[in-house]
């Protein structure tokens, strides 16, 4: 397994909902820097496998695939999602819906995935520098990050963004479903054997359940540069 490369990352956790994807984004395009949605990686390999034909038990073949998936996270411009890149094809789009989700849920259990993926995951930190989103990433991915952000809010301002999201796409949904997904969501990921949700111990902890995405991109840039003297 690869060790962590000698590059600046700053890594930030948090549960579903708590707007690290949007600061991640922000952050890697104000710095220049890579990007690494972690938790889009068992979707991109759960795709990888359906899509090869590769049965979602065979944890040797799946973990192996994960070991050398194609894939880079393009940020978006200003107001757009980050673009996946799957072997060159862009699977934005397919990497959200619900049939990938299921994909993922099979494959993120199996513990040799799990493994390959952490080595992948950190093949990310090159120069200049990496901003790595996901729920373990300063407690495991990466704990020697210098900068280790914990963003979270409360599941019922997670639930009311994510009801403001769908019903902008114009899907159906009830905001109380969405809590109790989001509640249920939060339970399996702390409770979970393998890389539980938590904050690392020298984690700064940010609740932006009364902020802005741009009051906690602010904050956060003026940590890193700060710590990171940037």
């Amino acid at each position: 397994m690869s060790e962590p490369a000698p590059a600046a990352v700053i890594a930030i956790d948090g549960p579903s909902g708590s707007g690290k994807g949007t600061l991640c984004q922000k952050l890697a395009k104000q710095l220049a820097w890579h990007l690494l949605d972690s938790g889009a990686l068992y979707r991109l390999t759960g795709l990888a496998a359906h899509r090869r034909g590769i049965a979602l038990d065979n944890e040797l073949a799946v973990a192996e695939l994960a070991a050398n998936l194609d894939v880079r996270f393009v940020p978006g411009e200003e107001g757009q999602p980050t673009r996946v890149l799957l072997d060159g094809d862009d699977v934005s789009a397919v990497l959200r819906t619900e049939e990938t989700g299921s994909l993922a849920s099979q494959v993120a259990v199996l513990a040799e995935v799990r493994a390959a993926l952490l080595g992948r995951q950190r093949d990310f930190a090159q120069a200049p520098g990496l901003v790595a989103d996901g729920r373990d990433m300063g407690t495991v991915v990466f704990p020697n990050a210098p900068l280790k952000i914990f963003l979270t809010a409360s599941a019922e301002a997670r639930a009311e963004r994510r009801f403001k999201q769908l019903k902008d796409k114009g899907e159906s949904v009830t905001l109380a479903a969405l809590l109790e997904d989001i509640q249920a969501r939060d339970k399996r990921d702390s409770e979970r054997e393998l890389a539980p949700l938590k904050p690392a111990d020298d984690a700064i902890q940010l609740d932006s359940t009364a902020l802005g995405i741009d009051e906690v991109f602010e904050q956060v840039l003026a940590l890193a540069k700060k710590r990171l003297s940037l």
